[in-house]
């Protein structure tokens, strides 16, 4: 899916009411409609609605679901600066509320004195993505207020004080929901932690923008979902034998930290490489044997790896436990120097490289490497925030031609070409270690079955993500282990298998 930016989705609509056709008005309409199909299979067992309008067209979103949840016999009372100019379909809206005698229509300033009980929901239609500045006055105490009842919230768009595009103030008062029902697209910031946390769960609206224009317009922020995946992944052939499916070596471990090197091996082993080696310190043959009887063993060293070695014909997968010891920074970085194909490379490995600002230029073209922000600063030096982050990011995968797997709530995959694409899949219980072997294993097991780097990257980090969530419908986002998400990757396969044969 494209992710657009406010002023694209505000060009989507005119297109929309031009083009398909249809009246703007009617497009309101429909929006709102949408939000009352949600909110009545969702909040069924609340009965009165609390709805906050603005003077512009989201207000007038908010008046229309405001009648219509009237309509399916809900209580309603709508607070609006009543004297206020609004937009032509704001006041259209607003017209065809005032005439509905059961609805209260009150002034912004009288939610203070209004009883919010416990089936009371709060619905923001201020500002949505028309606001270009931080509120002030009457609507940032407005917001404050409401921000501090405990009542369910849910915001129509974009929660009111959060801008669509960009990071807002540290200081901004901004409306903390705990579901965002959003029209057609993810907004960006939807995507980043700074702000994020404002919108809860966010809900994707379809409300049939014209497909003409979506098709046509371009971006380089995309969100990876179930439609980009489904165009990736290959069912396997019946046709075929391990060498169809590649050679994939794990380098890690060291004294201590096998475990790392066992997690990434299994998750190579489980995602369908072909031939599975893990490249590691003699101390950890007979866990990783053990625990991993169907990868075959390379000895790498005693009690650290200090002997890489160079094999044209493999992918690698390189950092798990690995440690950062002189003789295995010495080795590794020699490594780099006579190896050019493109490879993973994750935690030890990113540690060693960052030791000199020169070694980056030893990453092989086109490899996939997988920083969480702390590793990323290591590399590239500190930013302000994720959104500088990501642009400092963009800059050095094209720089150094290489694909940057920026590891967070909601991962990005950062392209040479200057591509972003988010992962939407995952939760709170990958926050582990271990979970980053995980995903490093994935990747170098994809990318062995000859799925392209970027390919290898999406799908990866996606299938990661979708592995988590059964994961955590087994055991907790509290409880579940890196372990327990390998163990649900047969159910992701069989999901994805499904799909695709559904779809012949």
């Amino acid at each position: 899916m494209k992710i657009f930016t406010a002023e694209q989705i505000r060009n989507g609509d005119q297109y929309t009411i031009k083009n398909e056709p249809v009246l703007s008005i009617q497009l309101m309409e429909r929006a709102a409609q949408t939000c009352v199909d949600w909110i009545f299979e969702n909040c069924k067992n609340h009965r009165n609605f609390a709805v906050f309008c603005g003077s512009g067209n989201n207000g007038g979103d908010g008046f229309a679901i405001a009648r219509m949840l009237y309509l399916k016999g809900f209580d309603v009372d709508v607070f609006t600066n009543q004297k206020a100019k609004f937009s032509p379909d704001a006041n259209s809206n607003f017209k065809d509320l005032k005439e509905i005698s059961g609805i209260s229509i009150r002034e912004l300033k009288e939610a203070k004195d209004y009883r919010f009980d416990n089936r009371t929901v709060i619905i923001d239609a201020l500002f949505g993505t028309g606001l270009s500045r931080n509120l002030d006055g009457e609507f940032k105490n407005l917001i404050e207020f409401l921000n501090l009842k405990n009542n369910i919230k849910i915001s129509i768009d974009l929660p009111t004080g959060l801008f669509a595009d960009d990071i807002s103030p540290v200081d901004s008062a901004i409306f903390k929901a705990d579901y965002t029902l959003s029209f057609q697209f993810w907004k960006k910031t939807f995507l980043h932690p700074e702000s994020g946390k404002y919108t809860g769960k966010v809900q994707i609206l379809d409300i049939n923008l014209s497909s003409d224009y979506i098709s046509e317009t371009e971006t380089n922020d995309f969100v990876i979902d179930d439609e980009v995946v489904k165009n990736i992944f290959r069912i396997r052939s019946e046709f075929s034998h391990k060498g169809t499916y590649g050679k994939a070596t794990i380098v890690g471990g060291s004294y201590g930290k096998i475990g790392a090197a066992v997690l990434a091996t299994k998750s190579a082993l489980k995602t369908g490489a072909g031939l599975t080696f893990t490249l590691a310190p003699k101390c950890g043959y007979e866990t990783l044997q053990t625990s991993n009887p169907e990868a075959m063993f390379i000895e790498g060293g005693i009690d650290f790896v200090n002997n890489f070695q160079v094999d044209e014909k493999t992918i690698y997968g390189i950092g798990p436990g690995l440690g950062t010891n002189e003789e295995t920074a010495k080795s590794f970085l020699k490594f780099l120097k006579e190896y050019s194909k493109p490879l993973i490379l994750d935690a030890d490995a990113l540690n060693i490289i960052s030791q000199d600002k020169k070694n980056l230029k030893l990453i092989p073209e086109k490899s996939i490497i997988t920083p969480h922000p702390k590793e990323f600063e290591r590399l590239f030096g500190a930013t302000e925030n994720s959104f500088k982050r990501l642009e400092l990011a963009k800059s050095k995968a094209k720089e150094l031609k290489i694909y940057i797997v920026l590891k967070d709530h909601h991962t990005q995959v950062v392209t040479p070409e200057g591509k972003v694409f988010y992962n939407i899949t995952g939760n709170s219980g990958l926050a582990k270690g271990g979970s980053g072997d995980v995903l490093t294993g994935i990747l170098t097991s994809f990318l062995a079955q000859n799925y392209s780097e970027e390919e290898s990257a999406l799908l990866g980090v996606w299938f990661h993500g979708k592995a988590a969530e059964f994961a955590s419908e087994k055991h907790s986002k509290e409880s579940m282990l890196p372990t327990d998400v390998i163990n649900e990757f047969g159910d992701v396969f069989a999901k994805l298998n499904a799909k695709l044969e559904r779809a012949l």
